[in-house]
């Protein structure tokens, strides 16, 4: 008798918490027909109104989610309670693909994949740290579960390369559109939405990827920072311009954001006006844009490295390396070559190099240029060739010997004038004939040339 009691107050219960979830969701239907009227009615709608109608559309789904979770209907239409160790920790749902975790909690593969790609490393239940994020199939579960379904009657769950992935990317898709709504709202929604979207854009790669699905989506992300306005607030434009680089990140967004008319003069404004984690950030969006050569050409064409150049002149530690590595990327083309040169590069590049600042990645620039005329000449004026060899000299990188010997080697053979103070450092101390020996592949071929290049010209009569 007592166990008949018990099920009859558990099945009373059960009806009345369905009982609570529906009058909710009539409420909540009420409240949107009434909303959604009022948007449909006014010509000239409150943007809060579209704001509580997405939120009612949102408690809405949770509650027909809740519903259909918490409670499934066997063969005989009787409601089920789910046991709890069939349902995803994350979701609440029926688990259809039952994976294991390192720390060995189960959960469903794609809301624990999702959770991974958006760069969490512990266990959202017990929050160790993961040492690994290999996900393990637990058979036993799976088992257990289809047992569960067939002895209810119930469909069994479908495999996961048939669940609809769709749920997941549109309420993404709607969450999106509803931030993007904001950068037309106040400057305090405007700040909220943009550090909610660099957080998201860093995080999740599928959130990433929405963004190229519509050609709108980037006019609206940047639509308070008009070119020229110089009240910006500085947070906002950090937030905005930091969610371009994440953006930049995604392989299929590289395009549609170069070549968008409002991302590169608002970068490049950003290189001269923002705080300096904003300078850093635009480079660094240069540099990922920069992956693609075509690319390349219209941040060059741009006028972007007069910028870059000036900020690493400035020398902020900060933001140096994002701005040497855009450099570098955008000089790979021939006609960036020539742009950088003229905007100074070589003068610029030279005093860091002496001054040892950012060496090794300096060097890789001055390298690649001195393949153009123009910057050997400024090389020769600037006392590059005594430079070079202090640095083989004092070194322990061999990747920073290489360059050096490369440069010197375009050197020795575009001007005559230096093979006098290359044979002085040769007969030395031997910097050249040890590298020619103990260096890198390219090193020891670069150091051979310039040795032959003394000997034929009757420069050198011994080497050390």
């Amino acid at each position: 008798m007592a166990r008949a009691g018990v099920l009859e107050e558990t099945e009373t219960e059960t009806e009345s918490d369905s009982f609570m979830v529906a009058a909710k969701a009539m409420e909540i239907k009420k409240q949107l027909e009434r909303l959604v009227k009022a948007i449909v009615d006014e010509d000239d709608y409150r943007v809060e109104t579209a704001d509580e109608a997405i939120r009612a559309l949102s408690s809405l789904k949770g509650l027909k989610l809740k519903k259909s979770l918490s409670f499934k209907l066997d063969g005989h239409g009787n409601l089920l309670d789910v046991p709890e160790d069939f349902r995803c920790p994350i979701s609440g749902e029926l688990m259809k693909d039952p994976v294991v975790l390192a720390t060995g909690q189960t959960y469903d593969r794609p809301f624990i994949q999702r959770w991974l790609n958006e760069g969490n490393r512990t266990c959202p239940q017990t929050k160790q740290v993961l040492s690994h994020t290999v996900l393990t199939p637990n058979h036993l579960v799976q088992e257990m579960i289809s047992q569960w379904c067939r002895e209810h009657g119930m469909e069994l769950p479908k495999p996961v390369q048939d669940i609809d992935e769709e749920v997941v990317t549109n309420a993404d898709r709607g969450y999106l559109n509803s931030l993007l709504q904001k950068m037309s709202s106040s400057l305090s929604d405007q700040k909220e939405a943009a550090k909610e979207l660099r957080l998201l854009t860093k995080r999740s790669s599928p959130f990433r990827a929405l963004f190229g699905e519509s050609i709108e989506t980037i006019p609206q992300l940047l639509s308070p920072l008009s070119p020229g306005q110089a009240d910006t607030d500085p947070d906002l434009q950090e937030d905005l311009i930091t969610t371009l680089l994440n953006l930049s990140i995604h392989d299929n967004n590289k395009r549609l954001v170069a070549e968008h008319p409002l991302v590169i003069p608002l970068l490049i404004e950003s290189l001269i006006s923002g705080t300096i984690q904003t300078k850093s950030n635009a480079a660094a969006t240069f540099f990922t844009l920069a992956a693609i050569d075509s690319n390349k050409i219209i941040i060059g064409t741009s006028g972007a490295l007069n910028p870059l150049i000036a900020l690493l002149d400035e020398g902020h530690p900060l933001a140096m390396k994002d701005v040497a590595s855009a450099i570098f990327s955008l000089c790979s083309v021939l006609e960036n070559k020539g742009r950088a040169i003229n905007a100074g590069a070589v003068r610029v590049i030279l005093q860091k190099i002496m001054d040892r600042v950012l060496v090794a990645e300096l060097l890789a620039i001055l390298a690649m240029l001195s393949s153009h005329q123009k910057a050997v000449q400024e090389m020769c004026e600037l006392g590059t060739v005594s430079c070079l060899f202090g640095i083989i000299r004092e070194s322990d990188c061999e990747h920073n010997k290489e360059n050096c010997i490369a440069i010197l080697y375009t050197i020795c053979f575009a001007d005559r004038t230096k093979l006098k103070e290359i044979k002085e450092e040769e007969m030395a101390n031997g910097t050249v004939s040890r590298l020619a020996r103990t260096g890198t592949s390219r090193a020891k071929r670069k150091a051979s040339g310039i040795l032959d290049r003394l000997n034929k010209t009757g420069s050198i009569t011994h080497t050390a």
